[in-house]
């Protein structure tokens, strides 16, 4: 299972930054040429933005572990664990865009880490 749990984390880490990255690109698109569209300079301005490129990178990156994940383990258990992204995304969203965590925030992660222990609680109970 360390295996595993090593491909998860990896899988989540490289998503969740390329997530932030994408969202940090975005931003400089949104001040330069409004939000995303489907017109050529948007998306020209949207694709060569360095933020955006890294980001789908590191997001298709985390895909390429994911795979590993499911590769070894069913997909009912596995992909439940993807919710603890949700949870990880607070802590940046905080520090590096200037998001509020707020209390139904904090409330929806508690309920998150909860339904993953008892979906991993369960695995593990039954083999």
């Amino acid at each position: 299972m360390l295996p595993v749990l090593a491909l998860l984390i990896t899988a989540s880490v490289l998503t969740v930054i390329g997530e932030v990255l994408l969202k940090l690109g975005m931003n400089v698109v949104n001040e330069r040429v409004g939000a995303f569209s489907l017109a050529p300079n948007v998306l020209w301005t949207t694709f060569t933005d360095w933020r955006v490129i890294l980001g789908f990178a590191l997001v298709f990156g985390g895909a390429l572990f994911w795979l590993g994940v499911i590769s070894r383990v069913n997909l009912s258990f596995a992909y439940p664990l993807l919710a603890l992204n949700y949870v990880v995304i607070l802590v940046p969203s905080r520090l590096l865009l200037g998001e509020a965590i707020t209390p139904s925030k904090l409330i929806g992660a508690v309920i998150v880490v909860i339904g993953v222990i008892v979906i991993t609680w369960g695995a593990a109970q039954q083999g």
